[in-house]
């Protein structure tokens, strides 16, 4: 293995040289398919339209050109009908979704870009096929349903399924087909505005014999291999639409936890209609709850599942039956209280000898079951002629109860409980607390003095503080507003994401807080403060201080010696913007200080000859109160990293068996933006290693921008993949490096002279077996091969006489079947671009042993790669030429890389063994070739020994890239 490695480093050096712009090119790219389709077809001479069944797999492959190596993006816009999910986007070179769904059709575009010009974008729209199954509804055209719903009367039987192509329908009565004038008493109506998705069948006036089975067949003609779809419905005289009716009542009133059943039963319908239960608007049943049948079971209910329930019975008869039922969940909620003082006193506070009212509001389910009761100090208060207790409908608003206290007294100081409870227990009471005392007062909020403007640090904590007095104490409702123009304010979110926060004792702590929460706050007095007065109110600015935001935070900047150069430092924003101070340093070496301006919101620093100490990290701090802002550079004399160019062939062509080798081909980006390169250090190791082997390729003369430069690596070890890494070498020392990985394939030979094989060894010259076909070719020799079982068929030996030569052949025995194809596939070249001005021609031949009463055919194609893949035929023979070898000679002219494909199909039977040998591709075109004849019947005691010679123009339509 060490005699390998030791080869691997024969390199041949730099080739050539490109100068100017070179190879560098804007991007070109095309799609196509590389996964199951139905069809493809070409659109408006720029777009595709790429058809495929629903639940298959899509992959769709962006082909590119340019150089430098465009990236590639997917982006995908739903058209047409198909729901829109917002468009994705893919990073690669390949797209693939599997199980694809119709909601995923529509145009799909690849955009391809490398800086150079424009952006190249193709689109291609994908049309997802499908056919669901078909539904038959029936509906009557007058009157109500009777005991005989349908005799005498017009009946309609709407057929609908969803498809993508437009459905064609099929009716049947029994086995006999329904079409239009088939039938007096039958219309059947196509559709004018529904692209293909109804069918509708008119019955008019139901005779006897209309009262059969009914069949829809729907069908897309087989269309991407989906297969029609039917649907039956049997029409009698019983036939009728659903009714069902509940068994509960209406509305169920319940207490929270229990378990609560619903049933619902069809009591009329014919077929027998499917029950199922739903809530208004689409809401979904609470996730506990269980259906069987018609009947809804919910357990541990809570007051969030209470609500409309409704219960829908189809049977495709008519309008499907509905009947709702309204669940009410016991709970009582939202408790509040205010106080209003006499209104005829100017004074709100609560003085002796005045008239004060207590009212108390609860939210109550069922609002009919809420009851009120009062207490003084902790005992049952009574309605009397000083204390009036009163209630409101709570069929008008929500439930309220009010207690009027007239002409006070001392002696009505005290507690006052409000109790709000319901009738039939199942939910825990609610009391609120009312303190009547000579201190009872309303709300005052202040600000204390020196915090109405407040200025912070980012990160810091914040305290707003607005004090409040009062008896009962209010709570402090805090919001965010920002100040305009107009009368109206706009309302801002708080700190954590609310529109509003709560404050008990008149604090709000904001906590790290950040330059987005600078602005006005305000403190307010909840709605229900313990007086019906308007609520109170203060404001207080906060001002957020942040260190000075700038551009660039970081930029890498190359650099020769020698040149000037100058760097920026941008002020975006700061706070304060008031006494700005920027400094300059080289590492640690300070370079210069200064400040800023009021007209200025930038500083400079110039270099004017770049020496080797002038290498390094430039740093520009701009300083306010807050802290600093800083602008970081990277000078260097790194040379930038070179450019693999990627549409170069693979493999070089080596006419032996365990090596290969690869033209290795690169620009340099930027060359020259800094110092001469000197060399490049190539380093290379096979993938399933660790070690590198590593050399140095020189560089003669100056680097040009878009020069292709060339290196041959010889002695790769077949089928092995490398990484490959290339860095360049200026005098300030290495660049940055390209990584790239080298995969054996096919071999390519980008200057074809001559290529032989026989088939003598194992490797086959490179030849593979088509993973695509039905079986494959078999290499043999004359004395290893078993002629028993077909011994009337197949070669006695190879085409030079010799019973030890091998050849290749297919064995049409069991189990074979007629038709069954092998294609054998020669390895990849690349034509001699210098041989001629229209491509090069090349002399395709071989020998071919076709012997045996059930010959099949023997086929070559040409196979070119370019943006797709095509296959040509360039020679045919069918049946059987006798026992002996002939030869066949073609010409071709490829104008791009390609394969020759040899494909043997089998006959109608076992004694039809076909062989080849000896094949050859030469330069140029064919000497002495055989007569020029396509196809051949004839028996083997034709004197004729058929041989063929085809010349092929092989003119490819340009095809967009």
């Amino acid at each position: 293995m060490g005699l390998v490695f030791g080869l691997l480093w024969l390199f041949t050096g730099v080739l050539r040289c490109v100068h100017g712009q070179g190879v560098y090119a804007p991007p070109s790219v095309r799609i196509v398919h590389s996964g199951q389709t139905c069809s493809v077809e070409e659109e408006r001479y720029s777009e595709r339209v790429y058809t495929i069944r629903e639940g298959e797999t899509l992959e769709l492959q962006c082909l590119v050109t340019g150089h430098p190596r465009p990236q590639i993006r997917w982006t995908k816009t739903a058209g047409g009908a198909s729901d829109r999910q917002g468009d994705s986007s893919l990073h690669s070179d390949t797209l693939k979704i599997e199980t694809i769904s119709r909601h995923q059709g529509g145009r799909y575009y690849c955009k391809a870009d490398n800086g150079l010009g424009s952006p190249a974008i193709r689109s291609i729209r994908v049309d997802v096929y499908y056919l669901d199954d078909p539904v038959i509804t029936v509906h009557q055209s007058v009157g109500e349903s009777k005991e005989q719903f349908y005799f005498e009367r017009t009946v309609f039987l709407r057929c609908v399924a969803n498809s993508n192509p437009p459905v064609h329908y099929t009716w049947r009565r029994g086995r006999e087909v329904l079409s239009q004038g088939s039938d007096s008493g039958v219309e059947i109506y196509e559709p004018f505005f529904t692209q293909g998705e109804t069918k509708i069948l008119k019955l008019k006036n139901l005779r006897p014999q209309d009262y059969a089975d009914y069949t829809c067949i729907s069908s897309v003609r087989n269309v991407c291999g989906i297969g029609d779809k039917s649907a039956r419905f049997s029409l009698n005289n019983r036939t009728a639409p659903p009714s069902i009716k509940l068994l509960l009542d209406d509305p169920l009133v319940v207490n929270p936890g229990e378990t609560i059943t619903l049933v619902c039963v069809a009591s009329g319908g014919d077929p027998p209609p499917t029950l199922s239960w739903v809530r208004p608007g689409g809401e979904e049943l609470p996730r506990r709850s269980r259906v069987k049948g018609g009947t809804l079971t919910v357990p541990a209910i809570t007051v969030d599942d209470g609500g409309a329930y409704s219960c829908v019975a189809s049977n495709n008869v008519g309008n499907p039956a509905k009947k709702s039922s309204t669940i009410l969940v016991r709970g009582l909620r939202k408790g509040r209280f205010w106080i209003t003082p006499d209104p005829y006193h100017n004074d709100d506070n609560i003085q002796i000898g005045r008239e004060v009212k207590i009212s108390c509001q609860v939210e109550a389910t069922p609002p009919e079951e809420l009851q009120f009761s009062w207490l003084k100090n902790g005992r049952p208060l009574r309605s009397s002629e000083r204390m009036v207790i009163t209630h409101t409908d709570t069929e008008v608003s929500p439930g309220t109860t009010n207690l009027d206290i007239i002409d006070l007294k001392f002696t009505d100081f005290g507690t006052y409980t409000c109790v709000a409870a319901l009738r039939n227990g199942g939910t825990p009471e609610i009391s609120i607390d009312v303190n009547i005392s000579s201190t009872t007062v309303p709300p005052v909020l202040t600000v204390p003095r020196g915090r109405s403007h407040l200025i912070a640090q980012e990160g810091d904590t914040v305290d707003l503080q607005c004090l409040v007095s009062g008896k009962p104490k209010p709570i402090i409702l805090w919001s965010r507003v920002e100040e305009s123009g107009s009368a109206a304010a706009a309302v801002l979110l708080m700190p954590d994401g609310s529109a509003q926060m709560e404050s008990y004792d008149g604090v709000l702590r904001i906590t790290n807080v950040s330059r987005d929460m600078s602005g006005t706050y305000r403190c307010q007095t909840s709605q229900y403060n313990g007086f019906n007065v308007k609520p109170r109110e203060a404001l207080i600015q906060l001002v957020v201080q942040f260190p000075p935001v700038v551009e660039p935070v970081y930029t890498e900047i190359r650099q020769a010696l020698g040149r000037a150069f100058s760097l920026t430092c941008r002020l975006l924003r700061a706070h304060p913007a008031r006494l700005l101070r920027y400094e300059w340093k080289l590492g640690t070496r300070l370079l210069t200080v200064g400040q800023f301006s009021d007209q200025k919101d930038d500083t400079n620093y110039h270099v004017r000859a770049l020496n080797r100490e002038g290498y390094g990290e430039y740093t520009c701090d701009i300083t306010n109160e807050a802290g600093a802002g800083r602008c970081t550079f990277l000078v260097t004399g790194k040379a930038y990293a070179p450019e693999f160019y990627y549409d170069t062939y693979s493999a070089l062509w080596q006419n032996r068996p365990r090596v290969y080798g690869f033209k290795l081909q690169w620009t340099q980006m930027e060359p020259n933006a800094v110092d001469r390169i000197l060399a490049y250090r190539l380093g290379i190791r096979q993938m399933s290693q660790s070690r590198w082997w590593e050399q140095e390729i020189p560089m003669e003369g100056t680097i040009q921008k878009g020069e292709l430069l060339t290196y041959n690596l010889t002695e790769l070890v077949k089928p092995e993949s490398y990484l490959v890494r290339l860095t360049p070498i200026t005098r300030y020392g290495e660049g940055d490096a390209t990584e790239r990985i080298i995969t054996y394939s096919a071999p390519v030979n980008p200057h074809l002279r001559e290529f032989q094989c026989g088939f003598e060894d194992e490797a086959l010259c490179l030849f593979s077996q088509d993973k695509t076909d039905e079986f494959d070719w078999t290499r043999h020799s004359a004395v290893t091969r078993d002629t028993k079982y077909t011994p009337n068929t197949g070669p006695s030996s190879d085409h030079t006489g010799s019973k030890q030569g091998f050849y290749m052949y297919i064995e049409t025995s069991r189990p074979r079947l007629d038709g069954d194809k092998a294609r054998l596939l020669s390895p990849t070249f690349n034509m001699n671009a210098k041989s001629s001005s229209s491509g090069p021609s090349y002399c395709f031949s071989f020998y071919y042993h076709m012997y045996g009463k059930h010959i099949g055919a023997l086929n070559v194609f040409l196979r070119q790669k370019g943006q797709t893949v095509t296959d040509t035929s360039v020679w045919s023979l069918i049946g059987n030429q006798g026992d002996r070898w002939r030869q066949a000679k073609v010409n071709i002219q490829p104008t791009a890389a390609f394969q020759m494909v040899m494909e043997g199909v089998r006959g109608a039977g076992i004694e039809g063994d076909i062989a080849i040998d000896d094949v050859t591709i030469e330069e140029g075109k064919c000497k002495d070739p055989p007569p020029n004849n396509l196809r051949s019947l004839a028996p083997p005691s034709s004197p004729h020994i058929w041989q063929l010679c085809i010349t092929l123009s092989l003119a490819l339509i340009g095809r967009q890239r």
